[in-house]
């Protein structure tokens, strides 16, 4: 801005220069002020008016909002992207000399929101830092809101992939780098791809991230730290810690614990299965509803929402805490009182992570704190009917369950039980907790009768029977004497003002009880502020011990809304070890089968193993239910996985490392990519990655390009499948040649969708029946999707007119040489005769189409010859 400017605009700028990446919230009176280039910004995402006010020699743009409502305005800046820099005034305008004093007290961002109205109470808002340091790469993140922060690293660069898998489960707001320029490009290329989210290089400024982490956790704490000896470990974990100081500017009390996990010691699922099995989101909706998550979340504490969350997308491998948490949840379903009466308990319990976080940041009120303490009062009768329970697991939550009996009689004492949501006018602390207050508030109710009482104390005392007491504004309150009785006036009266006929006096014990009088509202507010201010700081003396007992109780809750909808649902235990068989009987479904009330959902049974039972293709019609049973047994894993019970008769279940679901097909316009080379990305990444113990489902795959091609593809990919990964494998296809691998592979299993025809029409049973199908009833389909009636009846012309034709002679032109070559080895077209010769099924062949097949053989030789 040129030539001069305001004092208060020259403060402003001035501010401003340390916080230009944000847009700055400059308080003046009862509103947020922003100027210039913010304002412009601001105007526009806001729908606000823009104005402007004199700045100097010139006006400058401006626009505002009031300072009560701005938490509104700064969630849709937030959540557009934008940092938004909250600027205070620090001093009393009254007491002010000169221009206020006003610093920027907080910098909130994408992944620091804190706003309850803002935030989903069943969802975290993670802030994630990526570093790498001498060929390791590490990710750290945290919710500030409830003070998760955790760490992990990776000492292979072909590792990265599994942090990029972690980005994905996490979901993070906003994520900053500290990477070299290369690893810097491929991760903002998989951000832009995969995440929606706030993202920005962030280095490491003046500290290093142990002396970072070291001065919040201290030096003890540290060395504790098994990543500490770990550089890209340390420098991730203090790129957050730097990036929280410099944004919150206070002390986040909250923050106790640094978890150090590794991300291959949980079932690894990468986004495109995720959201092939709309594990926490529908495909379509983008939302809960129609996921698993949305079947399996009976949980009535918001702390139990994002615990079942993060359980549903991090399946644990180890067995021995799968194996507790499903005897958890078996208890809880036989026994149906304890259950009951542990959720209605539940349901009384509030967001006690979230309510630690407002504590640590300032911004807890009363109701806050009392929320708080009825939360623990809760706690007692929980601890009691846990101690019915006989399961290992539930009886240690009963024992991790600290009731904090000082800190509730602290808060039982201290608080009154409405109290009002402001702070700082009074009516918060409860009668008898502090001497001073009572007395304040009696002053307050009982002033004017202590002033009365002290007039005719002191008639009595003097004897002067025409003595007032009486109060301006200029000296407050005063005894009037006469003068007739000035020689009766005690030594103690203090001459104050001199009238016609009277004079006016002070005492001590006057003024003693004026101050109580005129002041006693304001002090006893002011008073019972600071008391608060006190009692909340008390409240973080118990942070750990908080935070221990909110993630013992979501626990809980979790493990009751998986007994819970297992009743509700029919679910059964599984088996679940460490071989490599899946085996269900009757399954179903969690999600669909919800969608079936009035039909019923028809069960499937399965078998998976590494052996004779490692491949099964699974052939039949669209609409006959291929890609709903292959989901199934992929959630079905996963379920068992987390500990819940599944929809099955029976259940076994051998310890899967990772999930690959590649299903359907869609477009990448924005990446230029055909729904062909979106289908193979996703191949090459499952065949690359896929070990032994993991399991595969694939539908449909080779679709995408030519029957020749698709085939071959689908083909080449299921005997990579058998000779070298030996996954447990589900395959649904149309390519109804691929049940000849059974001939070659042992391990290959042909199934099929049962269908009954019946009067020109086809019934799907949805039942998965052993062996291969040949037909795909294209038209039958057409015709119950309600297909015009004589594009129908055209369709089926044209099938009994290709089904004489010599199809096969078209099968080895398709499979003939591009243009873009002269000849073909006569080796390849061999080859192409004796695949021809496999594939055809002489059961059905007429004596015509069996001198067709060797006519288009002869020519197909004849060609070659001529070419060569």
């Amino acid at each position: 801005m040129s030539g001069n400017v305001t004092p208060m605009m020259r403060q402003y700028l001035k501010i401003k220069q340390n916080y230009l990446d944000s847009i700055l919230f400059f308080r003046l009176g009862d509103f947020y002020e922003m100027f210039f280039e913010d304002a412009l910004t601001a105007s526009k995402e806001l729908e606000i008016t823009l104005t402007s006010r004199e700045g100097g020699e010139e006006r400058v743009p401006m626009c505002g909002i009031p300072y009560h409502a701005a938490d509104g305005y700064i969630a849709r800046l937030v959540n557009r992207g934008y940092k938004v820099a909250i600027c205070e005034q620090v001093e009393d305008p009254k007491s002010a000399k000169g221009i206020v004093k006003r610093e920027v007290i907080r910098v909130i961002t994408p992944g620091t929101i804190v706003d309850e109205k803002v935030l989903s109470e069943k969802q975290n808002n993670y802030l994630v830092a990526l570093a790498a340091e001498q060929d390791v790469y590490s990710l750290a993140y945290i919710d500030i809101s409830t003070g998760e922060f955790k760490v992990t690293y990776v000492e292979e660069k072909s590792g990265m992939y599994l942090l990029i898998d972690e980005l994905v489960r996490l979901k993070p707001a906003e994520i900053l780098f500290s990477l070299d320029t290369k690893n810097e490009q491929l991760f903002e290329l998989k951000i832009n791809q995969l995440l929606n989210c706030s993202y920005h290089a962030y280095p490491l400024r003046g500290k290093e991230g142990s002396e970072i982490l070291i001065n919040h956790f201290g030096a003890r704490e540290f060395s504790s730290f098994c990543f500490a000896r770990i550089p890209a470990a340390v420098k991730a974990a203090g790129m957050i810690m730097q990036y929280l100081k410099e944004t919150q500017k206070i002390a986040l009390q909250h923050i106790i614990n640094l978890n150090f996990y590794q991300v291959d010691s949980f079932m690894v699922i990468d986004l495109s299965t995720r959201n092939n099995l709309e594990l926490t989101v529908h495909s379509r909706n983008k939302t809960k509803n129609g996921s698993l998550l949305q079947i399996l979340d009976e949980t009535v504490t918001a702390m139990g929402g994002r615990k079942l969350k993060q359980w549903l997308e991090q399946p644990l491998l180890d067995l021995a805490t799968i194996q507790l948490r499903l005897d958890m949840t078996e208890e809880l379903v036989e026994k149906y009182i304890l259950r009951s009466e542990v959720r209605t308990h539940l349901k009384k319990v509030y967001d006690v992570e979230r309510l630690l976080g407002k504590v640590a940041y300032g911004t807890a009120n009363a109701r806050d704190i009392l929320a708080l303490k009825n939360s623990l009062l809760i706690l007692k009768p929980i601890k009691e009917k846990l101690q019915q329970a006989t399961s290992p697991g539930l009886n240690k939550i009963c024992a991790n369950i600290e009731l904090l009996p000082e800190l509730v009689e602290l808060l039982d004492a201290a608080i009154i039980d409405d109290p009002p949501i402001v702070l700082k006018e009074g009516g918060i602390i409860k009668t008898g907790y502090n001497l001073e207050v009572d007395r304040l508030r009696e002053a307050t109710r009982d002033g004017r009768t202590w002033i009365a009482n002290l007039e005719q104390e002191e008639k009595e005392r003097t004897g002067i029977k025409s003595l007032k007491v009486g109060y301006n504004k200029v000296f407050g309150y005063y005894i009037e004497v006469t003068k007739s009785n000035l020689a009766s006036v005690p030594a103690d009266f203090i001459r104050k003002q001199t009238l016609a006929n009277v004079e006016r006096y002070i005492t001590p014990k006057l003024k003693e009880l004026e101050e109580l009088v005129l002041h006693a509202e304001e002090r006893a507010a002011a008073l019972e502020y600071e008391l608060f201010l006190e009692i909340r700081q008390e409240v973080t003396k118990y942070t750990a011990k908080l935070q221990k007992l909110a993630q013992v109780i979501a626990e809980l809750d979790v493990i009751c809304s998986f007994a819970e909808i297992a009743v509700q649902n029919n679910y059964t235990k599984p088996i679940v070890d460490q071989s490599c068989t899946i085996e269900l009987t009757e399954a179903r479904h969690p999600v669909v089968e919800k969608l079936c009330l009035d039909t019923g959902f028809v069960p499937n049974d399965c078998y998976l193993d590494t052996k004779e039972n490692q491949l099964a293709i699974i052939t039949g019609p669209n609409m006959a239910g291929k890609s709903t049973y292959i989901r199934m047994i992929a959630l079905l894993t996963i379920m068992a996985q987390i500990g819940c019970f599944i929809p099955a008769k029976k259940a076994k279940i051998g310890i899967v490392d990772r999930v690959f679901a590649r299903i359907g097909a869609s477009d990448d316009l924005a990446r230029g990519q055909s729904t062909f080379m979106v289908e193979m990305n996703e191949v090459a990444n499952i065949l690359t990655k896929a070990s032994k113990q993991s399991l595969i489902i694939l539908d449909e795959v080779g679709r995408g390009t030519s029957t020749l091609d698709g085939l071959s593809i689908a083909w080449a990919i299921n005997e990579y499948i058998l000779d070298k990964l030996k996954a447990r494998t589900l395959f649904a296809t149309h390519y109804h040649e691929l049940i000849s691998l059974a001939d070659s592979y042992s391990g290959v299993k042909n199934y099929s969708m049962a269908v009954k025809e019946y009067d020109d029409t086809v019934i799907f049973l949805r039942q998965v029946v052993p062996g291969g199908s040949d037909r795909s009833y294209g038209i039958h389909v057409a015709k119950l999707a309600g297909v015009p009636q004589e594009i129908i009846a055209r369709a089926q012309e044209k099938l009994l007119e290709f089904e004489k034709e010599n199809y096969i002679g078209e099968f080895l032109e398709e499979a003939a040489p591009t243009v873009e070559k002269k000849y073909i080895k006569e080796q390849n077209v061999y080859q192409e005769i004796v695949a021809a010769i496999k594939n055809l099924d002489v059961n059905y062949l007429t004596p015509l189409d069996a001198l067709n097949f060797l006519n288009a053989i002869k020519n197909k030789l004849k060609k070659c010859e001529m070419e060569e």
